[in-house]
């Protein structure tokens, strides 16, 4: 299996580009290209669900990304020690009525020797927005680099 860089033991440089990283990835909504970051026994918790392994990483990200359209995500590294990164985040999608939606989280990661992430446990909270009140506008894909950060942005 190839590694993933950077890899364990983090430090704050390599952890928030660990974070930048799984950002990036998840904001080109590809479940196939996602589920490669983790191990093919990866555990997760995603707010009340139970996903074990790739194969059910992949469905459950065409899952979502169907439901959660013109999905854009932020994350930032919140803190790490070792093999381990908390990150909170905040994405903004609609649904297929047309009801936007701000969801706030935060998630424990942790990852092999090889950088690949083996465990997720993901808490999220919904809050209906008003499509005025969005406050991500960067065409899909990766954040721009000058895109203002959750801090940045009061979130």
């Amino acid at each position: 299996m190839a590694a993933k860089p950077p890899v364990p033991p983090f430090t704050r440089e390599s952890a928030t580009e660990k974070v930048r990283l799984a950002e990036d990835a998840w904001n080109t909504r590809d479940p196939e290209r996602v589920a490669l970051a983790y191990t093919p026994d990866s555990r997760w918790r995603n707010r009340g669900e139970f996903v074990n392994g790739r194969e059910e990483i992949v469905a459950f990200l065409t899952r979502k990304w169907t439901r959660e359209q013109d999905y854009r995500l932020i994350k930032e590294l919140w803190a790490f020690d070792g093999n381990r990164i908390a990150v909170r985040f905040a994405y903004e999608c609609h649904d297929d009525s047309g009801n936007w939606y701000r969801s706030y989280g935060n998630e424990n990661w942790e990852f092999d020797d090889e950088g690949l992430m083996r465990v997720r446990l993901a808490s999220i909270n919904d809050l209906p927005i008003k499509e005025q009140n969005r406050k991500y506008h960067w065409p899909l894909g990766p954040r721009p680099t000058t895109h203002p950060t959750l801090t940045d942005l009061g979130l």
